[in-house]
């Protein structure tokens, strides 16, 4: 049970420092909830799914090739796993009323990645431990956080914009390419100490986070 707490507990912490910048016209919980419900289930189905295809056509057959780590980071895991959150936010939340400012496209975008986040979490802390626990709690959780914050940055200015197709696209390749980063520098751990690009692409995506949140707020049409 303790297990399960530290892995849920940075996700929740997340969620309700996403959902408070919300300062103007928050989200119906409804929406919120079946939102972190599809991140959760329907797009690890999707991941799933996904990586079956792509593990037969893109297998790794030698770890220590630096090229085949790049194509697994870029395009079988962060592709991947951001399509499957993006499908979500683009057919279920962006259609919405509700998602009636630019604000909205990061909180609707921070549900479902924190809902994914939890499934992900949950295997590999019961799997991992308390060390994993504490240590996924400080980077691979805040990671998937500034992926969805970025993304939703993007679709939350497409949702009132002409050119909705190519702002969608920009937040959806934004994600995969810090996911990208992120995952691919520790991917190659074959080589010493290369693992600090990780943190330091993850201390940019948090610092690019931050800005975008402080930018949809400031924009927000709710604002007097």
């Amino acid at each position: 049970m303790n297990l399960l707490l530290l892995a849920v507990a940075p996700v929740m912490a997340i969620i309700l420092y996403v959902y408070f910048q919300d300062k103007y016209e928050k989200e119906p919980k409804g929406l919120l909830l079946v939102s972190f419900i599809l991140g959760a289930i329907v797009s690890i189905l999707i991941v799933t799914v996904i990586y079956l295809f792509t593990g037969n056509f893109i297998p790794l057959t030698d770890e220590y090739s630096i090229w085949q780590q790049f194509i697994q980071a870029f395009i079988v895991v962060a592709l991947s796993e951001e399509f499957s959150k993006y499908i979500i936010v683009k057919y279920f939340a962006q259609p919405r009323k509700a998602f009636n400012e630019p604000y909205d496209g990061i909180v609707y975008a921070v549900m479902v990645s924190m809902g994914f986040a939890c499934t992900e979490n949950i295997m590999y802390v019961l799997e991992g431990g308390y060390e994993t626990a504490i240590l996924r709690a400080f980077t691979a959780v805040p990671a998937h956080a500034t992926f969805g914050i970025l993304m939703g940055y993007y679709m939350g200015k497409a949702k009132f914009a002409n050119n909705r197709f190519i702002l969608n696209m920009i937040g959806l390749v934004v994600a995969v390419l810090f996911h990208g980063a992120y995952d691919f520098f520790l991917f190659i751990r074959f080589i010493p100490g290369i693992s600090i690009g990780a943190f330091a692409s993850l201390v940019i995506a948090i610092i690019l986070s931050k800005k975008a949140i402080k930018k949809h707020q400031d924009r927000s049409v709710f604002k007097t």
